[in-house]
């Protein structure tokens, strides 16, 4: 696989995420072209949803393989070693849309507490969050608790709304204080990145604009995936070596 061809970070920049848990660049992850042919894969997705909601469209570059030329991409790759180092296994992608006016929130949560015992450890997973259409305060942009990615796993409780929300469960109300939320306001093209322990969340859309946004998450390659959980799952080979002998896709 190609070796890293460029620093995307500056040390700052990571030492910013490493405290905090998240960053913010303002900066586009892929030039217009691609990111318009990207977003025509979406819209076909889309339209071929049948009965599922529009924020259930997990894991589609298991069945759509001109998504990888996007997950295993320079621009991206040389982005996540920056964050977590140069051996990159592709986990998983999403993509959450969020219908105008009636699009489901996120409840509070940390990704890792859903990955719990998938990995032997949880401290070297990113996710980028790839704005396909702006996201804002008004159609449910995500935000994020700064600096809890170091809390380890929070207390859960029952959604009271479960209809309207994307999860059946969230973090326990009063653990933290929602003032201390960064929300992420996104221009289409822009990127965020979080540390799958941070706790993080979504209002719902109650605008009259779609929110998408394409999660795309890697873990180091020097974690061990235990594959009796979810056999199914597939783990492609992104860059570097694969230290901890996972079982994974190579793309040719």
């Amino acid at each position: 696989m190609p070796t890293k061809e460029l620093n995307v970070l500056k040390e700052i920049d990571v030492d910013f995420y490493r405290k905090k848990g998240y960053l913010l660049t303002g900066r586009n992850l892929f030039s217009t072209e691609k990111q318009g042919k990207l977003i025509t894969i979406f819209e076909e997705h889309l339209s071929a949803k049948g009965d599922k909601l529009a924020d259930e469209l997990d894991t589609p570059h298991f069945n759509d393989p001109r998504l990888l030329d996007f997950l295993l991409a320079p621009e991206v790759l040389d982005l996540v070693e920056d964050i977590i180092g140069p051996n990159i296994g592709l986990f998983s992608s999403h993509w959450i849309s969020k219908d105008p006016g009636k699009g489901r929130r996120t409840p509070w949560h940390e990704d890792s507490s859903y990955w719990k015992g998938r990995f032997d450890e949880l401290n070297k997973i990113v996710t980028i969050w790839l704005a396909i259409d702006d996201s804002n305060k008004e159609n449910g942009c995500m935000g994020v608790v700064p600096g809890t990615q170091v809390n380890g796993f929070s207390e859960y409780e029952q959604v009271s709304d479960p209809d309207a929300s994307t999860f059946t469960t969230e973090i326990k109300k009063g653990t933290f204080n929602l003032d201390e939320v960064v929300w992420f306001e996104l221009k289409k093209g822009q990127y965020s990145v979080h540390n799958a322990k941070i706790i993080h969340g979504a209002n719902a859309n109650t605008s009259p604009n779609r929110r998408c946004g394409y999660t795309m998450r890697y873990f180091s390659l020097d974690m061990k995936y235990d594959t009796s959980l979810y056999p199914d799952h597939k783990l492609y080979h992104a860059r570097g070596k694969n230290i901890a002998r996972n079982k994974l896709i190579y793309k040719q």
